[in-house]
């Protein structure tokens, strides 16, 4: 790798892929060290058209259609890889035998089999693997994690959390990879797979799931007619496919220091866009984080004034994680959105590969060990609902 400057690639041109380009595009913008220089070399992509036109949308100097061409590119020092889940391994297996550093995105692939695979291939690399969970970022989050373990709210009595989003409910959206795959790599993996991370981030190791429940409402889906980007609904045609996998999930979580906690996801949920929120209870307090209202969150602690008591809007503003400097305006309450953690995550990620000291207000990207641990919570989720709701311990 160049000690003068770093070259940058996404492997995948869709909706979290331009999400990756943006970040490595604004990730110089953000904070006070000082990167190298960040070169945007190229987009690849299957669809060449789809390639062509996001990298020349984002500044990337060129495109491609491989990601093999990527790995042999010696102007390529980063790749980040958000393309199917099941095409994760081979991928991230051959970009780091190629000397690259790699960011994959959540889930790490579509079986354990895999992702340990990818763990393993991680650990023998020369160079840097981390997997993508823009959620940690989020300042209301971050700053939930801080409260919980400053000790503020006291013993957490139980988590609950729900992630609803819509762009499944439509029974003419066509049939695209997410519908496709085993029980639990629906919206279990796909929506779920960022609540569990953000599940442990709060209330600690889980232990076990019991009750889980994997639904699927819309049977069948029509065949798309041309390519389909992203959540894009695209002319369809008459042929119907069979839906695979689960729209809706369920589950109840025992942590290992003794809290209890139940979650839900969903993408069939009309009128939730992006509905993910949570609440935690404590002995001397609760908070209450909803993400459609991402500046913002609700803080109720016992020792107020009775004559006042109640759950406070909190305004997120600088003296909050990751708002300081990490926003071009970062006074109080000017919006903050998931585009942000992108370009944290893009950040702390690049930071690591130049060889700048952490910070602590720029946590590392999580390890791919890390990515296994929630693929493992998942699939637990999933056991869990192949025996009718029993209950099953993590990792077993």
């Amino acid at each position: 790798m160049s000690t003068k400057s770093i070259g940058v690639a996404v492997i995948g041109a869709g909706m979290a892929g331009k999400a990756h380009a943006a970040a490595y595009r604004s990730a110089s913008a953000v904070f006070d060290s000082t990167l190298p220089e960040i070169r945007l070399v190229s987009i690849a992509d299957v669809y060449e058209p789809l390639a062509e036109a996001t990298a020349k949308r984002y500044g990337f100097e060129r495109h491609d259609t491989t990601w093999q061409a990527l790995a042999e590119a010696e102007d390529i020092d980063v790749v980040s890889v958000v393309v199917a889940n099941r095409l994760h391994r081979e991928i991230v297996e051959g970009l780091l035998a190629a000397g690259k550093h790699v960011l994959c995105e959540k889930p790490l692939s579509d079986t354990l089999e895999d992702a340990e695979a990818m763990v393993a291939a991680a650990n023998n690399a020369d160079t840097i693997a981390r997997v993508g969970l823009t959620y940690l970022r989020q300042p209301g989050i971050a700053y939930a994690k801080q409260l919980i373990e400053s000790g503020r709210l006291g013993q957490i009595y139980h988590v609950s959390g729900r992630y609803h989003t819509e762009y499944a409910a439509d029974p003419q959206a066509p049939m695209v990879w997410r519908y496709k795959g085993p029980a639990g790599s629906g919206a279990l993996a796909d929506v779920a797979s960022h609540l569990s991370y953000i599940i442990e981030a709060l209330g600690g190791e889980v232990e076990s799931v019991s009750g889980g429940t994997l639904t699927t409402v819309i049977k069948s889906r029509p065949k798309p007619i041309g390519n389909v980007v992203g959540h894009e609904r695209g002319a369809v045609s008459e042929e119907r496919e069979p839906v695979e996998n689960d729209d809706y999930a369920a589950f109840s979580v025992q942590f290992a220091n003794g809290t209890a906690g139940t979650f839900e996801a969903s993408r069939v949920a009309l009128g939730h866009p992006n509905g993910l929120s949570f609440e935690v209870y404590g002995e001397k307090g609760s908070l209450k984080y909803d993400f459609e209202r991402p500046s913002e969150i609700s803080v109720f602690l016992a020792d107020d004034d009775l004559a006042n008591a109640g759950f406070r809007t909190v305004i997120l503003g600088p003296s909050h994680p990751y708002w300081k400097d990490g926003l071009a305006m970062d006074a109080p309450g000017v919006g903050i959105g998931q585009n942000d953690g992108f370009v944290y995550q893009a950040r702390a990620f690049l930071e690591e590969v130049a060889g700048i000291p952490e910070s602590e207000s720029l946590p590392r990207v999580p390890s791919l060990a890390y990515g296994l641990r929630n693929m493992q919570l998942l699939d637990a989720v999933a056991q869990s609902a192949a025996q009718n709701g029993a209950a099953v311990k993590i990792g077993k």
